[in-house]
């Protein structure tokens, strides 16, 4: 089958060349995503300490639902690549209408159930009354918000698997222009929603959401080969395809679940240490959510590959792709390792105007940087083992490392040795450098079976 022009984009040059080629605007389209989160956070900070605890605490629940619904997502980009390797580039527009269908469905299950039980779970959690009662509202805005963001995301991961990572960047980037002027516009207050600080940052997400996917929906749609690719015909029906794509997600969401849970649990164990704790910890994982768009847009680019060439049955290519994947990763996050080690009250500058805030956040930040190598190859290397349809694996070397190791490692280092923020940080260290290895093993050993040819074509 002759290449065409979606698959030229990656086909050219040497493997390092493609990588990079779709990795770079990956990664800024992932960094746009967090870029949100950003600016909610700056804004809401500098407007105030205690609504940015509310803001933290609520997006420690709704990120773990989030990432849970785009984990479900997953298999659109895993089986989307595989198809184009195979040689079945016309069968992706199935493969996007079917997973526009599922998001449509994982939106409204995530919002409704966010909605109706986001403020219990708070009160549940132990924590002061005024402090759930403060995040409650907040919450209840960002459940609204997930509906736009997960359906775009589906025709996100599409385009990135179709190497059209490009126009899915510039998109994300003008959603965050949307975003920074409806902050600043809602969230100091006297607007015409009578809300402010960290409900008005919600509501400023939102919109900036919905433009999201709208802007994505005109790329899908004017895209010249979207009607060969069948995006404009009717999925045919396919049961067998259909479970084979939920598939992959469910594997991927396990995955994504148990990492943001065990995250999220740390801005709990810092709202029982105190309210300083809250703050800190917020501007901790902001800075590390970041961090983490870089590899997690390097683990798409490389499962990317990785998938195509699983596809294809080359097991050469599926090699190099992985282990390009794991060199780049390593030797950028070490330079942000560095940068972040440097300059820690810089950025501490940046979040907040309290004394005792901004001296715990730079503590905090130093520490930080000797975890972003471990959890970016982490990443990397369970994406790969996904795009080789290999899902058992990093869900359960993630529940082993961040529930098992990671979680009550950090309580106790936390909460119960007295160690507060830093103990966190030391057990977010050891889980991920845990998880790296595990799963790079897992790789590595996987690449000495040859892999089984297939013997038919599997349907859209």
């Amino acid at each position: 089958m002759p290449a065409t022009p979606a698959s030229d984009d990656l086909r050219e040059g040497s493997g390092a060349r493609a990588l990079l080629r779709l990795a770079t605007p990956v990664v800024a389209s992932r960094l746009g995503i967090m870029a949100m989160g950003l600016v909610d956070t700056v804004v809401v900070g500098r407007y105030s300490s205690a609504e940015l605890g509310y803001h933290a605490l609520a997006w420690a629940v709704t990120g773990v639902v989030l990432t849970t619904g785009l984990g479900l997502l997953s298999g659109v980009q895993v089986m989307t690549s595989q198809a184009i390797g195979e040689g079945r580039e016309a069968d992706t527009g199935a493969i996007l209408r079917r997973g526009l269908v599922y998001a449509g469905w994982i939106a409204l299950a995530a919002a409704l159930f966010l909605a109706v039980t986001g403020g219990p779970m708070l009160h549940a959690f132990g924590l002061s009354a005024g402090l759930a009662d403060g995040a409650t509202p907040v919450l209840q805005v960002q459940a609204v918000s997930l509906i736009p963001i997960i359906v775009a995301d589906a025709g996100l991961f599409w385009l990135e698997a179709h190497g059209r990572a490009v126009p899915g960047m510039l998109a994300m980037w003008a959603a965050n222009v949307v975003n920074l002027i409806v902050n600043l516009w809602l969230v100091p207050g006297g607007n015409f929603l009578g809300v402010d600080g960290a409900v008005a940052s919600g509501w400023a997400t939102f919109a900036s959401r919905l433009f999201l996917l709208v802007l994505l929906a005109w790329i899908i749609l004017s895209w010249r080969r979207a009607r060969e690719l069948g995006v404009l015909t009717p999925a045919p029906r396919a049961p067998h395809a259909a479970q084979a794509m939920r598939r992959v997600g469910y594997g991927a969401a396990a995955s994504y679940f148990i990492e943001s849970l065990a995250f999220s649990a740390m801005a709990i164990f810092a709202g029982w240490i105190s309210i300083t704790a809250v703050a800190v910890w917020a501007v901790v994982i902001n800075v590390a959510a970041v961090v983490f768009m870089v590899p997690l847009g390097l683990s798409v680019a490389t499962s990317v590959l990785v998938g195509r060439a699983y596809g294809a049955r080359d097991q050469v290519g599926m090699l190099q792709s992985a282990g390009q994947g794991f060199a780049f990763t390593t030797a950028v996050l070490l330079a942000v390792s560095v940068g972040v080690w440097l300059f820690p009250e810089g950025i501490a500058a940046a979040y907040s105007r309290d004394a005792v805030v901004i001296a715990g956040i730079a503590s905090a930040m130093i520490l930080s940087s000797l975890f972003f190598v471990a959890d970016g190859l982490q990443v990397v290397a369970a994406q790969s083992l996904r795009a080789r349809s290999d899902i058992v694996a990093p869900t359960a070397t993630h529940l082993f490392s961040y529930v098992v190791v990671m979680m009550p490692l950090a309580w106790w280092l936390g909460v119960r040795q007295g160690g507060g923020v830093d103990g966190l940080i030391w057990a977010i260290v050891i889980a991920s450098t845990l998880s790296a290895v595990l799963l790079w093993g897992r790789f590595a050993w996987l690449a000495r079976r040859p892999l089984v040819p297939l013997a038919q074509p599997r349907a859209a």
